[in-house]
């Protein structure tokens, strides 16, 4: 029989489910954004409530309930077409290029060697196919659903293997939603891997943060973003590094391979680790995996394998901090010049305390302290960039460092229709949540309440 706690949480679900139906198929990142970020506010207020009230459900619901949530919520980023990113189409066209045999390094979408390969659904003809926000016009009435057309790829060599398995596992006829499906079911496999993890070491509540999280069927799902990749192998590592560290070294080197961001996580990883041959069993497997895997594509292509690694970087700001909204909360207090050696300092310093006194059997929870702390310094202005940092708080439970997620989603929808102040704003106060919980829980632990792991730098 269902308890009264459990109908309650499953309701919220419901409605947490309904509500993002509603969110993913509105169409609004271009004609109103600021309607669009209310739908996205009202999401993550049920997801809070749901989570909260998961608190009180019998043990033996918890995993089933977790999962059960993941699938629904998985499901509701299948909706509709990718509606706020337009990176799926750059991993479909990488996947349909490796397929014929060419370097996904070589060439850009644009270039004439690869026109062949073109269809009117990557590259729109007409002047009202090439009418949309989204489309980037290559020529008299041709258009390309690709961003950055005019440059090579930016993926590392495990997410262009994913491009191209999807792309021969799916139907031509399907385009976008085979991509779809695979964010979905790695979300998904990402909630068991979490439930796994803490079911032996944690609480298993604490998947719902994760599995139920809006960002979820959005970022991994609905947009495809291949972020979902890296986490599901980010938490396969950092499950099993405490006690294999050559396995869980090798699986790092697999999440870096993928998306360049889980490199933070390995501090995490050496948690107070005191014996230098351990941390050559975590690096040296990593290191050695990700030489492996792009060397057959350095043998496979003329053109250099970090395609435009560097001037992305120099797009988004992190080279020159007056050219963005980079560290933005530094900009507040100090000169501009100032920022970069500073998140430098910073990133050290927590790097250092983190391996010096991190607990070995949790390296989760150092990696959550370098993760997020990284997301404050450098005010990152893509909210897919989070997922990594969601599933973080989903091993380590410190729920407050969930508003970094939320601040980074605020400045990608929010910043057109509310000022450029917004990303400023929203990451301030998610720098004032996680100050406020780490307070909370220190004075908690001082008067002998429930046992708080004291691990943030709040």
């Amino acid at each position: 029989m269902t308890s009264p706690r459990t109908a309650v949480t499953t309701s919220l679900l419901a409605a947490l489910t309904a509500v993002l139906v509603l969110t993913v198929r509105k169409d609004d990142y271009f004609a109103d954004p600021a309607g669009l970020f209310w739908w996205y506010a009202a999401s993550w207020a049920l997801f809070a409530a749901a989570v909260h009230a998961l608190r009180a459900v019998p043990a033996r619901h918890v995993a089933p309930l977790v999962l059960a949530g993941a699938v629904a919520v998985a499901a509701t980023g299948l909706v509709a077409a990718p509606r706020t990113s337009t990176d799926s189409f750059r991993y479909a066209w990488d996947g349909r290029v490796q397929a014929a045999g060419v370097s996904p390094y070589d060439h850009a979408p644009s270039a004439p060697a690869l026109a062949g390969l073109r269809d009117d659904w990557l590259f729109p003809r007409g002047a009202a196919a090439c009418a949309g926000p989204d489309r980037v016009a290559l020529a008299e009435g041709v258009c390309t659903r690709i961003n950055r057309p005019g440059v090579h790829t930016v993926y590392p060599p495990v997410a262009e293997g994913h491009f191209l398995l999807v792309h021969a596992l799916s139907p031509s006829h399907v385009r976008h939603k085979a991509l779809q499906t695979g964010g979905a079911l790695l979300s998904v496999a990402t909630a068991g891997a979490l439930l796994l993890v803490l079911r032996r070491r944690g609480d298993p509540r604490n998947a719902a943060y994760w599995a139920w999280c809006p960002a979820v069927p959005v970022e991994a799902v609905n947009n495809a973003h291949v972020d979902v990749l890296a986490v599901l192998l980010s938490v396969a590592a950092l499950g099993v590094v405490a006690r294999h560290k050559v396995t869980g070294g090798a699986l790092f080197g697999l999440a870096v391979a993928t998306k360049m961001l889980p490199a933070v996580l390995l501090p995490g990883a050496l948690s107070g680790v005191r014996r230098g041959r351990d941390v050559v069993r975590v690096l040296l497997p990593a290191a050695a995996v990700v030489v492996l895997v792009y060397l057959p594509y350095v043998l496979w292509s003329r053109s250099s394998v970090f395609g435009y690694l560097g001037g992305y970087a120099a797009e988004e700001g992190y080279e020159d901090a007056t050219a963005g909204g980079r560290y933005a909360l530094l900009r507040l207090l100090l000169p501009d010049a100032w920022a970069l050696a500073l998140v430098v300092a910073g990133m050290a310093g927590v790097v250092a305390y983190v391996v010096r006194r991190g607990d070995p059997d949790r390296p989760w929870s150092g990696a959550l302290l370098v993760t997020g702390t990284a997301f404050l310094l450098l005010t990152p202005g893509y909210s897919w960039y989070a997922l990594l940092l969601i599933a973080l708080v989903a091993l380590d439970g410190r729920w407050e460092w969930l508003g970094v997620a939320v601040a980074g989603a605020a400045v990608y929808v929010a910043a057109r229709p509310f000022g450029g102040a917004t990303g400023t704003v929203a990451y301030a106060l998610a720098g004032a949540a996680v100050l406020a919980g780490g307070a909370v829980r220190r004075r908690r632990a001082a008067a002998g309440g429930p046992r708080v792991r004291v691990t943030t730098g709040a």
